[in-house]
């Protein structure tokens, strides 16, 4: 037996004669306080994420390519990482095919072991988009794919993030039961609410530390 089984064998058997414990658990608690209605989700988010330094811009499905553009001349960054196979991928690309003089534009589509020192080094920003958000903690849910990996939105200085309005969502136990995430997960789901942050070194706040100094959130209202 090995040394995994061993203990696991010793934890089967330590609850021989037991009784569970009943579950009390009362949905409520965890959804009715923390419920909005359609016109309150927005401000609800954005008052918590920009309390903790978030950028937010209210745009549109038409015309969210050209304020990326715009934010990204007005921070003067010189190149944006993209995942070009994505819907939103393929959208910044038609768009700055008709614009030029732009900042350029950096494909993810290779292996990371191929030109990691360009993405740590010299890629200052990148988009991704997000499976939603959630209202009562301002947070965004990131949900890495093999298009557009963690690396995405945790490397590069500046993260712009996409988030449709009607997927923000009152509570995280509405997320969880939504889409099923006992079922499965992927490696690396993550609550975001706001750039990187630390006060570990002598108690002084520091952005950047862990993950981007930036987040930029572009939410597309419905129409």
């Amino acid at each position: 037996m090995s040394a995994k089984q061993n203990i696991l064998a010793k934890l089967r058997n330590s609850l021989t004669g037991t009784t569970p414990v009943p579950d009390n658990f009362d949905e409520a608690l965890v959804t009715e306080p923390y419920t909005y209605t359609p016109e309150q989700r927005i401000p609800q988010l954005r008052k918590l994420m920009e309390a903790v330094h978030t950028e937010i811009h209210l745009t549109s499905e038409q015309g969210w390519p050209e304020l990326l553009a715009q934010l990204l001349r007005d921070r003067q960054l010189p190149s944006l990482l993209i995942a070009p196979t994505t819907p939103h991928g393929q959208r910044v690309t038609q768009h700055w095919a008709n614009n030029p003089d732009l900042p350029t534009l950096k494909a993810y589509d290779r292996p990371v072991e191929e030109w990691k020192a360009e993405l740590f080094n010299d890629t200052p920003t990148s988009l991704t988009t997000t499976l939603g958000a959630i209202a009562a903690t301002g947070s965004l849910i990131i949900w890495p794919t093999r298009e557009e990996p963690r690396l995405m939105s945790l490397v590069p200085p500046v993260h712009f993030a996409l988030l449709k309005a009607s997927e923000i969502r009152d509570n995280f136990y509405q997320v969880q039961q939504e889409y099923e995430w006992a079922q499965g997960m992927p490696t690396n789901a993550l609550l975001v609410s706001g750039p990187s942050k630390t006060a570990d070194i002598e108690q002084v706040l520091a952005y950047g530390a862990h993950g981007p100094k930036d987040l930029v959130v572009l939410i597309l209202e419905d129409q």
